[in-house]
């Protein structure tokens, strides 16, 4: 009890040392950053230009065309296009693998045969053609 005491009682001071002591931790150790904000974003921009120097200088060794900042944000941006269209088609068929499940347990407690994923694009496909048609 006695040690637990002593090591309740020095946690309970460093505590009450830092909350009561009239400097920061930053200002104790006199902390500041190495670089300011500005100098961070110009490495970036040097850093970017490197890659890009280096990736063109591969490129030329090839014979292959030069890639410009614009070419090289046109393709991330393609290739991110692609991804979300992959990750929505997979979601979509997703939902309907979740769709036909439920139907199909409601099927199964009622004793009527289960339907399979095709049989069940074209009912869904089938009565969209055929909203689509009456509201026109």
């Amino acid at each position: 009890m006695i040690m637990i005491g002593i090591v309740a009682g020095m946690l309970v001071g460093l505590v009450l040392l830092g909350l009561l002591h009239p400097r920061s931790g930053a200002q104790t150790l006199d902390w500041q950053p190495t670089r300011s904000p500005e100098q961070e974003i110009q490495n970036e921009i040097d850093d970017l230009d490197q890659m890009l120097e280096a990736a063109n200088a591969r490129r030329r060794r090839r014979g292959e065309a030069e890639l410009t900042e614009d070419a090289v944000r046109a393709r991330v941006g393609a290739d991110l296009a692609d991804t979300i269209k992959r990750r929505e088609d997979h979601l979509a068929e997703l939902e309907v693998v979740q769709m036909l499940d439920a139907k199909n347990a409601r099927r199964r407690a009622k004793g009527l045969p289960e339907i399979s994923v095709e049989e069940y694009r074209a009912r869904i496909l089938g009565e969209r053609g055929g909203r689509r048609e009456g509201q026109a």
